[in-house]
């Protein structure tokens, strides 16, 4: 455990700083749920949102905590965190979210975080201070999870029309319109127990650097209970800039394609949060509509569209360090007469 006294004005307001950071990702993130099952008209907005919402919270229910544990102690050495650390990892995703949002940029919030981690980290110890094995396992999953997403949606949409090559297109769209929305509902709870766990994680690891708790500790409920509900909220408010990207200018989309992209989404994400693995919601989903896409004609994707998405991802965890590092020697700045 971290030898450092963190004031307990300073642990809180650190606290409401990861919260909004957790609201800020299910508000940039909503998309990523709702753009389909709006793009193709299944849903109205507001009800989408309202979807995606309940089941963000539901996923506290449904999901263990290694996806917390992970971001928690293994990406950077416990040992050297401290209230500067939080604060620099913490500024440099929330500007860096700010940032991809305001131009309607699918970036990842999960990587946003690692890197602002990542940054921190090294602006105070050195690399030393990263944990290889925890840092190239997320790393890999920037590959794995749209790969494993475009495979899946490809897959099922090759899957749905050899089963219903028979059928007419009225009769398709007709029952895919009420399977939709379950693959949406399914997606979200896969996105809040994935995503909600990453906030959890930063402020166990604050709890730990204060003192208020011990890393051999149980989990504590209320964190993860307070994180599932801030990142629904965020849900709730939608963060509507992204939608028309994720949903539309990628590729169009009919609701049979919808459901594939979301429930080939919704597995990979299951089945990183079962393995621990904090992986990225918006690289998962847009893996899978591509997939979609592709498998239909390589000619319904736009490619120039997914190409900037992608320049995005590469450069989150970078650019997001490099952000995270600067805030690290303003928070000892602005924070080193309260501590």
């Amino acid at each position: 455990m971290a030898e450092f006294h963190i004031s307990l004005g300073i642990v809180v307001l650190l606290i409401v700083v990861a919260l909004a950071f957790d609201f800020m990702n299910g508000f940039h993130d909503a998309a990523n749920s709702i753009a389909t099952v709006v793009s193709t008209r299944v849903l109205k907005p507001t009800h989408a949102v309202l979807l995606a919402a309940f089941f963000n919270f539901v996923a506290l229910f449904v999901f263990n905590l290694k996806v917390a544990t992970t971001i928690g102690n293994g990406i950077v050495d416990q040992g050297i965190v401290d209230q500067y650390v939080i604060f620099g990892a913490l500024v440099g995703a929330i500007t860096w979210n700010i940032i991809t949002w305001y131009y309607g940029i699918p970036s990842s919030s999960s990587h946003a975080l690692i890197g602002g981690l990542v940054g921190a980290a090294v602006a105070k110890a050195g690399t030393w201070a990263l944990i290889p094995a925890g840092i190239l396992k997320t790393v890999a999953f920037i590959l794995v999870s749209p790969l494993l997403g475009f495979l899946l949606g490809s897959l099922l949409m090759l899957l749905v029309a050899w089963v219903f090559v028979r059928s007419t297109p009225t009769k398709v769209d007709r029952w895919f319109r009420r399977l939709q929305l379950v693959s949406a509902s399914m997606y979200s709870l896969g996105h809040g127990g994935n995503d909600a766990q990453k906030t959890a994680g930063i402020i166990w690891m604050l709890l730990i650097a204060a003192g208020y708790t011990n890393a051999k500790d149980p989990f504590p409920m209320w964190i993860a209970a307070l994180c599932y509900l801030t990142i629904g909220l965020g849900t709730l408010f939608g963060g509507w800039r992204i939608v028309k990207t994720m949903g539309q200018r990628i590729t169009k989309l009919k609701p049979v394609g919808g459901f594939c992209a979301e429930t080939g989404g919704a597995i990979t994400l299951f089945l990183a949060t079962a393995l621990g693995i904090p992986v990225s919601t918006t690289h998962t989903i847009t893996g899978a509509i591509v997939g979609v896409g592709s498998a239909q004609s390589v000619a319904a994707v736009r490619w120039g569209i997914a190409g900037n998405i992608v320049w995005a991802w590469v450069l989150t965890i970078p650019c997001t360090a490099f952000i995270s590092g600067a805030a690290w020697y303003l928070g000892r700045l602005l924070l080193a007469n309260h501590s």
